[in-house]
Parts: C-alpha cells; sequence; structure tokens
C-alpha cells in the first residue's frame, strides 16, 4: 500500500472518531479534554495528577486547571497520596463514575458499530495492529 493513502485513510479515521466523540461530549457539558480525563481515572482508578497528565498529553499546571473545574461539576477531587506528600491522586466522585460508565457505553457501542463490518479473526487482527501501532507513538 501506498504511504501517502494509508497516511489519508489515517487522517480520515482519526477526523470521523474526533468528530464522532465531539457530538457525544458536546451534549455532556463538558470538553473533550475533562470527558478524557475522567475516562482515564475511571479505567485507572485514583491516578497521581503527573501520571494523568502524561496520560492525556498535556501539562500539569494545565490538568490542575482541569481537574479544578470537575471538581466544581463535583465530578473529581483530589486527596493526599498516602506515601508521596508532595502529591495527590485524583480520582471520581460517584457522580463522576456515573459520567465515566455513560461515556464508557458510548466507546463500547461506537467500537461495535466500527468492527461490526469485520469477521472475528479481522476484529483480532484490528486490534493487534492497533495495539503495535501505540507502542510507536
Amino acid at each position: 500500500m501506498e504511504i501517502r493513502h494509508l497516511s489519508k485513510i489515517i487522517v480520515e479515521f482519526f477526523e470521523k472518531l474526533s468528530s464522532w466523540e465531539e457530538s457525544v461530549v458536546r451534549d455532556s457539558g463538558l470538553t473533550t479534554a475533562q470527558a478524557h480525563a475522567i475516562e482515564i481515572v475511571g479505567h485507572s482508578g485514583p491516578i497521581k495528577m503527573k501520571d494523568l497528565a502524561e496520560k492525556i498529553g498535556v501539562t500539569t499546571g494545565t490538568l490542575t486547571v482541569a481537574v479544578d473545574r470537575l471538581e466544581k461539576k463535583a465530578l473529581m477531587k483530589r486527596k493526599p497520596h498516602e506515601t508521596d506528600r508532595r502529591s495527590y491522586l485524583i480520582e471520581l466522585t460517584p457522580q463522576g463514575e456515573e459520567v465515566f460508565k455513560e461515556h464508557h457505553n458510548f466507546h463500547i457501542k461506537m467500537t461495535e458499530e466500527i468492527v461490526s463490518g469485520l469477521t472475528r479473526k479481522e476484529q483480532e487482527d484490528f486490534a493487534r495492529i492497533i495495539e503495535k501501532v501505540l507502542t510507536r507513538i
């Protein structure tokens, strides 16, 4: 396959996923970054600010603003780290857990729709390829 064609379809895939996600997030009253922060904390459980910032791909300063806003919405809370007095853990509140479950269910439905035309073997291959690519970026 020609690399230019592959580049074009990767960008198109990304754009479609992004617009799909944006349409769902827009209706929730959250920003995409806030929804992603909730998603990561929902999957990981309590997490250090530094680690969450790294997973989202933002600075801790940018994340601090997002977490402040999510705390005001009663979706996240900070708690002192038990062994590292200099850091805080970020965790979801019960209301944040509900938002996470809703958003996660959206991702499950979106994934089911994306792979619905693939055989079980093609789905496994697709997952394996994505995982391999993710280790490189």
